[in-house]
């Protein structure tokens, strides 16, 4: 699994992240967005080692959707992060840096970026939520919270409200088919287009298979 061209700095901060059981946040979840952060960052800039420590302890402390505290995971992976940074000798201006950008990366905190590093960060970290990738976490999450697949009612919602921890289509159009008009970069708005129209595809499969398109 590559970390390239920071692949040394992930043997070291790897051993960091907690192992739990989301399988939406494993390791592979780390390496995914990495591969998104350097596309973006291939076309935008940005401090290189900064974004990899950034992205690479940005889910260092996981709390599951469902919990009280979901909102307040990026700050507390902040926190952890900023330890973990010191530990190994990071200087206090480039943990801060560091530090900001995993606060402001979750969709729940509610946190501007204000770097290039969190704007990239947010960027690759949403991406995982759309496209192919996106469809399988979506499903995923929803059979770990057991949420069934669809309302055979009213699959598409139109005679009640959205409610995605119900149903798990139903995250397609509270959030998922939403997300393409906040990302803040150029290159991380090209990619979520081309995603939003893969998922946009399979919703309309997944809607005709089931008799509601």
């Amino acid at each position: 699994m590559s970390f390239s061209p920071f692949d040394n700095l992930a043997e070291r901060l790897l051993p960091f992240v907690q192992d739990g059981d989301d399988g939406s946040h494993d390791v592979g979840h780390l390496a995914r967005v990495w591969a998104n952060a350097w596309a973006i960052a291939a076309h935008e800039g940005g401090d290189g080692e900064l974004l990899a420590a950034a992205v690479l302890l940005h889910d260092c402390v996981h709390v599951e959707k469902s919990s009280p505290l979901r909102a307040h995971a990026s700050r507390l992976a902040a926190e952890r992060a900023r330890g973990i940074l010191q530990g190994i000798g990071w200087p206090p201006g480039r943990i801060d840096a560091v530090a900001h950008a995993i606060a402001a990366h979750s969709f729940s905190a509610g946190i501007a970026p204000e770097t290039l590093e969190a704007r990239i960060l947010q960027d690759a970290d949403r991406l995982e939520a759309i496209g192919a990738i996106g469809v399988a976490r979506c499903f995923y999450t929803a059979g770990r919270m057991g949420s069934a697949l669809y309302d055979p009612a009213d699959p598409r919602a139109e005679h009640r409200p959205l409610d995605d921890r119900a149903f798990a289509i139903d995250h397609f159009r509270t959030k998922l088919l939403k997300l393409e008009g906040g990302f803040q970069t150029a290159a991380g708005a090209k990619l979520a287009r081309e995603r939003t129209q893969r998922i946009a595809g399979f919703l309309a499969d997944f809607e005709s298979e089931i008799g509601a398109g």
